[in-house]
């Protein structure tokens, strides 16, 4: 019963964010019109800036013609299914929750490459000169805090008896 309860939550939770992604992705591009004005400072540390990932992560992988467009979609859109797979399978909440951000943030990327042909990355984060991160989005920060849970799960706190967290 456990395992049919975690995968409608991680199915909420990866539904949610990509919902929230795209949303935001429509703020920046529609009435905020991001994309012309090219930068909104926010604060000291904090811009919206606009920028067109072609790649993956760090600007790895990016696609310069069309049919490496497709490819990466093609690609993106595997990974994201494994991921979905090895949710509906993991009988952790914890580790289906953190999949579900991994999900949900992968799929937002991938409609934007499909509609765009390119990820629409906005949040800069900086200090001074300094720029811990390149220019990121919601998408991009749910993949990594997914990512980061999982790892956390697997090295730190993974109970080899199983549990509900």
């Amino acid at each position: 019963m456990g395992n049919a309860k975690f995968r409608l939550q991680g199915l909420m939770l990866a539904s949610f964010l990509f919902i929230a992604d795209q949303a935001v992705k429509f703020i920046m591009i529609g009435p905020l019109a991001l994309q012309s004005r090219r930068q909104i400072h926010i604060v000291s540390f904090f811009d919206l800036t606009w920028a067109e990932n072609r790649g993956v992560s760090m600007g790895f992988l990016e696609a310069g013609s069309e049919l490496e467009r497709w490819l990466l979609v093609g690609l993106t859109a595997l990974i994201a299914g494994v991921v979905g797979v090895w949710m509906w399978r993991e009988k952790l909440r914890g580790d289906v929750l953190a999949l579900a951000m991994v999900l949900g943030g992968a799929l937002g990327n991938i409609v934007d490459r499909v509609r765009y042909g390119y990820v629409v990355d906005y949040a800069d984060l900086h200090f001074g000169s300094f720029r811990p991160f390149w220019i990121f989005n919601l998408a991009d920060a749910c993949i990594t805090i997914g990512v980061l849970i999982l790892l956390a799960r697997a090295f730190l706190i993974r109970d080899k008896g199983g549990d509900n967290l």
